[in-house]
């Protein structure tokens, strides 16, 4: 089943085109008002809204407000030809996922609403995870059996129920998250909300604004006030993702905030007091930037009241099947599909395997056999090809009859043959996965397809 999308644009032509350029990947309404828009908003509640600025009499932020009124809102990215930094500012402070200028470049919007999708469903995973009836340990995804983990989980049990803030270091993929979750259902106040910030997702602006809000009238299209995420988390827990990508001014901010239990919104003198549990992860060496002068001392000192290392799984080798097992669970049931085991040869290559990408990786790669895989069990051949030790880029003999006129590693255009063939026996010959393995739009891969067979 298609993800829905509602295109609102006053112009004809604009909305055909998109409809034609996006109707493969999802299942396409289009509306040319507010009226039409506020209808279908409320009668099929849409997974994604794309609406133009300027709609005639009417404006595109109306239509903002109105899909972030229903229950379950779309995610929603604004089209405009008048773009400016204060046009996506106020868009984006209105709820705004992301933005997008005119012209349009149409392979562009389509990865950006593949990202957005991608955004609601991980949030939607992230509230039925909050709202299911906490597993009797309390710790959720967070399991193993090595030492090194066996140590964090020990260390999470100690600190879960006071009210010290934790500093959770590790490398991209390792499962940061995963453990502030953890602590936050075991910190005594798990019916209470978690709010979760990724830092580097926003500007030092928006960022500002995001943690602490803001008044109306504060900057230019601040219409109303805002609530933050300090006061959205009051009596909960605060998660603050990849905090060593925050400015010097919101660190001294945050630093405030943390040592007062006190908030101001931008443009107010006021001051608000939180009960805020902190939580913050990284993937950077805070105490490095710390002696290069790049993040502050006394708000590293803060944060670092208790430190939580997450371990990469190259170092926690007896996990790996533990966590494949409880992946393979997930995704089976994620996909209509039977629960299969593992073969004793995916098993021994799983162990093998270096996992760059951490329990991220490995999540894909289960990922990936549950889909591939129509035997009995998920074998070695399911997995990917970088987890079964081949190459990303074929050898001129696997690619196919190519013909030449330069050594491959100065012929971009073989080499672009060669990636694109590699891909699609990745995928099975799937275009829609071999696009998104090779990082551009499927209407990209046919018309490159068409440019070889051509």
């Amino acid at each position: 089943m298609l993800p829905t999308l509602l295109i609102v644009d006053d112009e004809i032509a604009t909305r055909d085109g998109l409809r034609a350029a996006l109707e493969e990947e999802f299942d396409v309404t289009t509306a040319s008002n507010l009226e039409e828009a506020r209808a279908i908003l409320k009668a099929d509640a849409p997974e994604l809204l794309l609406t133009d600025l300027r709609l005639g009499g009417d404006s595109g932020m109306e239509v903002l407000d109105e899909a972030l009124s229903i229950a379950e809102p779309p995610v929603s990215i604004m089209m405009t030809a008048y773009g400016s930094v204060d046009t996506a500012v106020e868009a984006m402070r209105r709820g705004a996922w992301n933005f997008v200028t005119k012209p349009l470049n149409l392979d562009g919007v389509e990865l950006l609403l593949k990202r957005a999708l991608r955004s609601r469903r991980l949030e939607t995973e992230n509230k039925q995870l909050r709202e299911q009836a906490p597993d009797p340990a309390g710790l959720g995804r967070l399991t193993g059996k090595s030492p090194r983990i066996l140590k964090v989980i020990d260390t999470v049990k100690q600190v879960a129920p006071t009210r010290a803030t934790v500093l959770i270091e590790g490398e991209s993929g390792t499962g940061k998250e995963v453990v502030a979750h953890a602590i936050h259902q075991l910190s005594g106040r798990p019916q209470d909300k978690m709010v979760i910030v990724h830092c580097a997702a926003l500007s030092p602006q928006l960022l500002e604004s995001e943690l602490f809000g803001h008044e109306k009238g504060a900057f230019t299209g601040a219409s109303q006030r805002r609530i933050g995420r300090f006061e959205q988390a009051d009596g909960g827990t605060l998660f603050l993702d990849e905090i060593g990508e925050i400015d010097a001014t919101t660190q001294v901010k945050l630093l405030r905030a943390l040592s007062e239990r006190t908030i101001e919104r931008v443009g107010s003198n006021t001051t608000v007091k939180v009960d805020v549990r902190v939580l913050a992860a990284t993937n950077r060496d805070l105490a490095a930037m710390v002696e290069a002068g790049d993040f502050r001392e006394d708000l590293y000192f803060r944060l670092n009241v208790v430190r939580v290392v997450m371990p990469p799984l190259r170092e926690r080798a007896e996990d790996v099947v533990l966590l494949a097992g409880g992946f393979l669970r997930e995704f089976a049931e994620e996909n209509g599909r039977p629960i299969k085991p593992l073969s004793d040869a995916a098993m021994a290559c799983l162990r093998k395997h270096s996992w760059p990408g951490n329990v991220r990786e490995l999540r894909t790669a289960i990922e990936h056999g549950v889909v591939m895989s129509n035997e009995p069990v998920i074998d070695v051949k399911h997995l990917p090809a970088g987890v079964r030790g081949e190459a990303a880029v074929p050898t001129p003999e696997r690619a196919g009859k190519i013909d030449l006129a330069a050594p491959p590693e100065f012929n971009l255009h073989a080499l672009e043959i060669r990636t694109i063939r590699a891909a699609l026996d990745q995928s099975g010959g799937n275009r829609t996965h071999a696009a998104e393995l090779l990082g551009i739009s499927r209407r990209t891969l046919q018309r490159k397809l068409k440019e070889i067979d051509g």
